[in-house]
């Protein structure tokens, strides 16, 4: 049988396996086309990645989100292999994983070689510190669930302690546009794409539902503060200027300070400095400033990467040096054909090229030519928590080029995370899902308290 190999189980990976082994696996597809399909990521579990600013501020409980690889691969078919992709041998089509370690360093699985005929690299990016002095030390990114988990704990550890301390005399503020009284928490968030952007509404959020808990007897709005700092001219600087414009006034009035055209020079403990000379004082720090590509891809066996450290990769999706190797998702430059960048690192590229691959790999298997890949950008959408949503809608959705926001926004941003629900379990277990979560709400405090 044909061996695919997916490494990585993000949106776009996930899909990919879940789909090729509901094609091809043998128990699938007795008496036809068969294919042995295996998922390789370094965690035992998924989450969506889009939704880790929630989990940040606690508006999201993890474990009633995640889903396990290999129950997932039992229900579809594929088998789910966990380790760190760390070589290549191209030669031998064959892929090294590192041994898994659990939580007291005890080796839990050993190294591994994995033979494949098609292998599919999708895993992901990571976050960018552009070599700002003190930002991987002093601050805190949000790429994984545990990283999450730990903001969250930090920012409840945080308000408690404030409640506790006594008021610090309130120093003169030269600039008569600052409040008089500084706030007796502050997150600052570097980086106002819709990462920072989000989780800036969703803190404000989460402040509010922890004074009415008790759990601190802070003002929400005046004694939590939240600095969303951008070295652009506006925030959200990759979307529509008046996506942008309609989200910064919406920001405003949930009291969150934005501060455009500031280069972020240092992160020390609790204060970032930016470049023009000002000094943010800040309890916590999130970096949100850019991504990139793993380390690993750029010691591949000779597959040629960019300087984001991505695959480059062909509009077929195939690496430029070897037929036999696809790349998908943020870890892929592929080209976006009649504009001057190629296809954004966003979920609906990572859902477009994993239904592609399926099309496209099926042809491989028939030995029939590889088809060409076409990203159509069906705007962007950006959540301000239950407050509001905001976002564009254009091409094949409305047919030209629309600005919504509200409930309307709101409801579509959701709607997103239910179709990837349903690329992974069908509409009917999705629509299950659905209720069972909104019953599973109904029983618990908009925020996780501990």
């Amino acid at each position: 049988m044909h061996r695919f190999i997916v490494v990585g189980g993000g949106a776009g990976g996930l899909e990919l396996a879940t789909r090729l082994g509901d094609r091809y696996a043998p128990q699938k597809n007795k008496g036809g086309v068969q294919a042995q399909v295996t998922l390789v990521d370094r965690y035992s579990t998924h989450i969506w990645k889009p939704l880790l600013h929630e989990v940040a501020a606690g508006s999201m409980d993890p474990f009633t989100q995640e889903l396990a690889y290999a129950a997932q691969a039992r229900w579809h078919g594929f088998e789910f292999q966990q380790g760190d992709l760390i070589g290549l041998d191209r030669a031998a089509k064959r892929i090294t994983l590192a041994p898994v370690i659990d939580d007291d360093g005890a080796e839990l699985l050993p190294q591994r070689y994995l033979d494949y005929d098609t292998l599919v690299i999708a895993i992901g990016s990571t976050t960018h510190f552009f070599g700002v002095p003190g930002a991987t030390e002093n601050s805190l990114a949000l790429d994984t669930v545990s990283q999450a988990e730990r903001f969250r704990k930090r920012l409840i550890a945080a308000c408690m302690r404030a409640e506790h301390q006594a008021h610090a005399p309130v120093e003169p503020v030269a600039d008569a546009s600052v409040p008089s009284t500084e706030p007796r928490v502050q997150v600052a968030i570097v980086g106002a794409g819709a990462t920072g952007v989000e989780l800036s509404a969703e803190l404000r959020n989460t402040a509010q539902v922890l004074s009415a808990y008790g759990l601190h007897k802070l003002d929400p709005r005046h004694d939590v503060g939240i600095v969303l700092i951008e070295a652009g001219a506006r925030i959200l600087p990759a979307l529509p200027e008046r996506v942008s414009t309609a989200t910064a006034e919406l920001l405003t009035k949930l009291g969150v300070k934005l501060m455009t055209g500031e280069t972020v020079a240092e992160v020390a403990p609790g204060v970032v400095r930016t470049a023009s000379g000002k000094v943010i004082r800040a309890d916590l720090t999130v970096w949100a400033a850019g991504i990139k590509a793993p380390a690993i891809l750029s010691q591949l066996d000779g597959l040629p990467v960019n300087r984001l450290g991505q695959l480059i990769v062909r509009r077929t999706l195939q690496t430029e040096t070897d037929d036999n190797i696809f790349a998908l998702g943020d870890c892929a430059a592929c080209p976006w054909p009649g504009n001057e960048r190629n296809v954004p690192p966003r979920a609906q590229a990572a859902h477009q090229q994993a239904s592609f691959l399926l099309k496209a790999l099926t042809a491989r298997l028939n030995n029939q030519p590889l088809p060409e890949f076409t990203y159509r950008d069906f705007g962007s959408l950006v959540s301000l928590g239950h407050f509001s949503a905001v976002g564009n809608l254009m091409g094949g959705v409305i047919g030209g080029n629309m600005l919504i926001e509200g409930l309307f926004a709101r409801f579509m941003y959701m709607s997103l995370y239910r179709l990837h629900i349903a690329a992974l379990h069908g509409y009917a277990r999705m629509v299950l899902d659905t209720f069972a979560h909104w019953l599973h709400r109904t029983t618990l405090p908009r925020v996780k308290l501990h």
